[in-house]
Formats: structure tokens, C-alpha cells, sequence
């Protein structure tokens, strides 16, 4: 679809076996049986380490010109850290991506909620990633969420549209969505949107994401109206679903697919 791309936050997760892969599939071949549904998947994965090169040119071995991948920054940087002395960490993390090459898609820095032993405050926040951003290499795509919703104001959409990376618009419960936010949320010629649900909610039903439990088709029409109005202004969507949303995402992914197609 002409600005848009969308996929799955990882492509491994229990009850996928069977009801999204073949049940006698092979885990070695699910990522390239995965790139011929969808053309871009969000890697979990990189969260938790910067992955080794043999793994991302595997990732690159697997699927085909043209498909993307979005990968988390590891929390090590965005936790650990939050971003204080962690250019070496940083670096070796880009030089794993760099192997991708034209299949490297957006980088995400996913930070937690920040309590006050963390940061005081917002502007708190703001004196840390101010100096961190201006370190940024170019020639890179780079999504920032939060999620601290005080914090998620023009100010930081600002700082943000400075250095050209896309503010990440969420859907789980306690942040806004979109249509609460009294300010532009385009901050860069892409926008990436993540859309993950109620995960305590929707664990204390289940556990094992074969099939939707749930209905969000309201919540997904809201959307698609906004993928569709950020691409008649000419910016570029990234849209990752999880199985927390509804219970299996490649299923919401259809759906989300076939409401693109019935524009109101």
C-alpha cells in the first residue's frame, strides 16, 4: 500500500503454530514464511540485547528485497542507562544494524514510565535527551515513545520535529490517543504507531494468542482514519500491532487491511 507499512510486533509467539504458521512448520522457517504475508515486522527482541551479526544477517538471508525491519533500541540505552554514557552500547547496537542495509526500517527508543527517582520531571527528561539527540548520526530513522502522558506535549513534539524522529503514537490504556492530543504529532516525514493494547487486562484471559478475544473493531476504525489522514499530508506510516491488542495479531492486521480498503 503506497505509505504505509504494516506488521507484527515480532514474529514468534505462542498459539502462532497452527493458527498463523503451518503446524508442521519448522521455527527456522517461520521468518520467511512470515515475509510472505507482511512486508515489515518490529523486532522485540533487540530490547532486551543488541543482537550478534550472525543472527541479523540470518534476518537478512530470510526474507526478500523489500521487506523492512524495525528494530527496538536495547533497554540497556533506554532503562539502564537512559541514555547517559551509552554511546559505546549505542554504536555496537547500529553496527549490528547497519547489516540489514536497505531492510533496515525505523529505530525505536521504547522507554518505560519514568518514575521521580528516575526524573523529577519532564523537563528533567528533556535536559538529558536534549544533548543525546544532537549526538544522533544521520542517515537513520528513529521513533521516540513515552510514556509518561504529562509529559507528551508540544514541547516534546518539538524537540522532536528538531532532529526529524517520529513521536510514536500508542494505543494502551493509560496514554492518549491521537484524538486527545491537542497538539501536531507529525514530527518527521514518517509517524509510527504501535498499537499494544491492555496487556493485564487481556492476560488474565488468556495466554495463548491464536485467535482474537477481543473486539476493537471501534478502536481500530479510529486507526485507519488516522493512517489515512497522516498519509494525505504526505507522511509515511509504520504501524506495528501486538497480540495484546485483540489476541492474535496477525488477525488484526487483516482486519485493520481490509477497513484501509473502506475508507469513510
Amino acid at each position: 500500500m503506497p505509505g504505509i507499512r504494516i506488521g507484527t510486533s515480532s514474529f514468534i509467539a505462542d498459539g502462532w503454530k497452527g493458527s498463523f504458521y503451518p503446524e508442521k512448520m519448522q521455527p527456522r522457517d517461520f521468518l520467511t514464511y512470515y515475509a510472505t504475508q507482511f512486508d515489515t515486522v518490529e523486532v522485540d527482541s533487540t530490547f532486551y540485547h543488541s543482537p550478534p551479526a550472525s543472527t541479523v544477517m540470518g534476518w537478512n538471508a530470510k526474507t526478500p528485497q523489500g521487506f523492512v525491519f524495525a528494530l527496538k533500541i536495547p533497554q540497556v540505552i533506554t532503562h539502564e542507562k537512559c541514555l547517559v554514557d551509552c554511546q559505546d552500547e549505542f554504536r555496537a547496537f547500529l553496527n549490528s544494524a547497519d547489516l540489514l542495509g536497505d531492510k533496515l526500517g525505523p529505530m525505536l527508543f521504547q522507554f518505560g514510565y519514568f518514575n521521580q527517582k528516575a526524573f523529577a520531571s519532564g523537563e528533567d527528561f528533556l535536559a538529558v535527551l536534549k544533548p543525546f539527540l544532537k549526538k544522533l548520526p544521520r542517515g537513520y530513522r528513529f521513533a521516540m515513545e513515552i510514556r509518561n502522558k504529562n509529559w507528551l506535549n508540544a514541547e516534546f513534539a518539538d524537540l522532536l520535529r528538531e532532529h526529524k524522529i517520529a513521536l510514536t503514537l500508542q494505543d494502551q490504556a493509560w496514554m492518549p490517543l491521537p484524538a486527545a492530543m491537542n497538539f501536531d504529532y507529525y514530527t518527521a516525514d514518517f509517524t509510527y504507531f504501535r498499537l499494544l493494547g491492555d496487556r493485564q487486562g487481556i492476560e488474565k484471559l488468556t495466554k495463548t494468542w491464536d485467535k482474537v478475544i477481543m473486539n476493537r473493531s471501534k478502536e481500530l476504525r479510529s486507526w485507519v482514519d488516522v493512517c489515512h489522514q497522516a498519509t494525505h499530508r504526505g507522511v509515511s506510516v509504520w504501524i506495528y500491532i501486538n497480540n495484546h491488542y485483540a489476541g492474535h495479531a496477525p488477525k488484526t492486521v487483516a482486519d485493520f487491511l481490509t477497513l484501509w480498503d473502506k475508507p469513510k
